[in-house]
């Protein structure tokens, strides 16, 4: 007999498809069930005590806030343990807390939970009226707090439209220097439904700074400034109100005094 022959006589018979088929979809279902085994286990192991968070460090802006404060807000939100623990709605639960603007949580094992918080930092009030808890960040972000934790008695107070109060900020900001030229300071400025802009200045006195764009609201108001001294200086009142919604000039009020833009007729207030 030829060695090829004998070779061929000795090999295994090929198992047939359906037998092959059958070891396959055993094997299969077998890598399963383990597979999914070890899934609960792990998932019971998890959640055993000794993964439990035991403690939780806290870094960053507190002078608002203490443990108490937080553990009221906070930890009621809080579900799972090291390895269960939602990262992203521990962050939320955090951000619930009053006056926290940003919360960064992590773990630190091995039954850690630190916790870094950024606090708002209020520079004015928003709105009025039922809106009186409001303050507005530096960001201009508007966001509920208790007004009596605020230090500076101070803030100036913006209104506008709802999702205005990064422009009514940033406003406030161009507007600022301008009216401190004068010895003022802003107490209210107002930006209405229509795009209008209104000062209310800290010693008592209204303008009307008129509508158009932030560039141009500022200029005008930068003319008004450079000329009011003048018109107060030599009459020796003081402003108590002023309209700059007029082409050729600006009409103002003092205390006791009327003075306007020049008009066609023939009694003509003074042009400014």
């Amino acid at each position: 007999m030829r060695p090829s022959a004998l070779l061929q006589a000795n090999a295994p018979a090929a198992l047939p498809m359906d037998v092959r088929l059958m070891n396959g979809t055993a094997s299969l279902l077998f890598a399963l069930v383990v597979f999914g085994l070890g899934a609960l286990l792990l998932a019971w192991a998890a959640r055993l005590p000794l993964f439990a968070f035991r403690s939780i460090r806290i870094e960053g802006d507190v002078a608002r806030n203490n443990a108490a404060t937080i553990r009221v807000n906070a930890l009621p939100k809080l579900a799972g343990s090291f390895f269960t623990l939602d990262l992203q709605q521990a962050e939320r639960a955090f951000e619930s807390v009053p006056w926290v603007r940003k919360a960064v949580v992590r773990r630190e094992w091995p039954s850690r939970l630190a916790v870094r918080l950024e606090e708002y930092r209020p520079v004015a009030q928003w709105g009025g009226g039922d809106d009186a808890s409001k303050l507005v960040s530096a960001y201009g972000e508007v966001f509920d707090a208790n007004l009596g934790d605020v230090e500076d008695d101070h803030l100036p107070t913006l209104q506008g439209p709802e999702g205005s109060a990064p422009q009514v900020l940033e406003m406030l900001h161009r507007l600022q220097p301008v009216f401190a030229r004068l010895d003022e300071e802003i107490d209210t400025l107002e930006l209405s439904a229509r795009g209008s802009w209104r000062v209310e200045l800290g010693g008592g006195a209204e303008v009307e700074l008129g509508r158009g764009s932030d560039d141009e609201v500022v200029a005008r108001t930068e003319r008004f400034a450079a000329t009011l001294t003048q018109v107060t200086s030599r009459y020796r009142r003081a402003l108590e109100y002023a309209d700059l919604r007029h082409n050729e000039g600006y009409a103002l009020r003092l205390k006791g005094v009327f003075t306007g833009v020049a008009q066609p007729s023939a009694a003509k207030p003074a042009k400014h």
